[in-house]
């Protein structure tokens, strides 16, 4: 009996796949617990709501913080994920010398609608293994926001949080890390005016 095994991959190797042109200059890829994952197209949606969400937190932090957009995160068990939207902490060398760690992560933002599942189970584990406090979700699918925090484990590999929301989109919502200020939702979530 033949026995099936599935190749796990190391950051060292991911980058040293990617240094080699193994993937193609349009592809999308991420590397979720050492495994190379083909994240699908985005659809009109999709990028309208990333677009305006990246300008709107932009000129809602200034440079309080650094706000990056569909940019490598470094998380320890093996993963590079390229999440929609992340909030940093400012450092001197603007991420020059490696990816954003979960110390310099405020906030992890997914915009999901064909990956919705994906984005609510495997990337919130991962994203609550690796100690990320806070991790929305804009929902295409039902049109909201879902906000988690409070990371914690739930078994011997499964993790979760320990708190969701649900935010509509004509509500508001405090970003993570700056009491002060809120994102009005109604101008994000894309509409057909």
């Amino acid at each position: 009996m033949t026995t099936v095994t599935v190749k796990r991959f190391t950051l060292a190797e991911y980058h040293r796949l990617g240094e080699l042109g193994f993937f193609g200059p349009d592809e999308r890829v991420e590397l979720i617990r050492g495994e190379i994952i083909e994240m699908p197209t985005k659809k009109t949606p999709h990028s309208v709501c990333n677009s305006v969400l990246v300008e709107e937190l932009i000129l809602l932090l200034g440079k309080r913080a650094r706000v990056r957009g569909q940019e490598p995160i470094i998380l320890p068990a093996d993963s590079e994920p390229q999440p929609d939207v992340v909030i940093v902490r400012n450092r001197p060398d603007n991420y020059l010398s490696s990816h954003p760690q979960p110390a310099d992560i405020l906030l992890v933002v997914e915009i999901s609608d064909s990956t919705l599942s994906y984005d609510q189970k495997r990337k919130l584990s991962i994203y609550a293994e690796d100690g990320i406090s806070d991790y929305w979700i804009f929902n295409l699918v039902d049109n909201w926001l879902e906000v988690y925090n409070e990371p914690y484990r739930e078994g011997r590999d499964k993790f979760g949080y320990r708190l969701k929301r649900i935010i509509l989109p004509n509500e508001s919502v405090v970003i993570p890390g700056f009491p002060d200020l809120s994102l009005d939702l109604s101008g994000v979530f894309p509409t057909n005016q």
